[in-house]
């Protein structure tokens, strides 16, 4: 039996549409398990005020937010923050994130690059076995630091569930022979779950990135 879909809400579809960044009705209806006419229409609405632009490159064509939609977003979310009153959970989550943060970006670094005498950024070319276990490893590691830390969000931000899970999932799938769902770019790949958290924790706290 499938989980029922929760009501398309503005918050909902423009927090969707700026996790994914550029992305068809369907997939922003799907990151939240929302109504997919809801969100189309709520999308249609965004855009007639400046708010979602939809645009194409080559076959693919889907929403993205303008500045304006932005600034929308991120008023409706420190709204939801403070109506909720967890704030300062959330805040204490993203304090405990930052160096799991510095441990996910040094392994990915590490599966993409492996430095050699005179070409410190060489191509990781998978050949080292034992190279490649460290960084799974590391992985392993930063997933498992990462379980307490999605308990703690989902029970302030009951929207911010799954973020643990899609990361084992993607890491299954790693051991199960499919390398690209380390770093993979159009896949639920550990890189762009951990992403996704990443921004997600961001622009609900309204801390600028870098």
């Amino acid at each position: 039996m499938s989980a029922p879909r929760q009501p398309a809400t503005e918050l909902l579809v423009l927090h969707g549409v700026r996790l994914l960044g550029h992305a068809p009705d369907a997939a922003v209806a799907a990151r939240f398990g929302l109504d997919r006419d809801a969100t189309t229409e709520l999308l249609e609405d965004a855009e007639a005020f400046g708010q979602v632009t939809r645009s194409s490159f080559g076959a693919s064509s889907g929403w993205s937010l303008t500045d304006r939609g932005r600034a929308r977003g991120e008023a409706l979310l420190a709204e939801e923050l403070d109506g909720l009153g967890v704030r300062d959970k959330v805040a204490a989550v993203h304090e405990a994130f930052v160096p799991l943060n510095g441990r996910l970006l040094d392994a990915c670094t590490q599966w993409q690059l492996r430095p050699l005498p005179g070409d410190p950024l060489a191509a990781n070319d998978h050949a080292d076995h034992a190279w490649d276990d460290r960084v799974l490893d590391d992985l392993v590691s930063v997933g498992r630091a990462l379980e307490p830390l999605g308990v703690r969000l989902s029970g302030a931000l009951p929207r911010c569930s799954g973020y643990s899970a899609r990361y084992a999932a993607a890491l299954a799938k790693v051991f199960q022979g499919e390398r690209s769902w380390v770093d993979g770019v159009g896949i639920d790949s550990c890189h762009r779950v951990w992403m996704q958290l990443h921004e997600d924790l961001l622009a609900t706290l309204g801390i600028a990135r870098g």
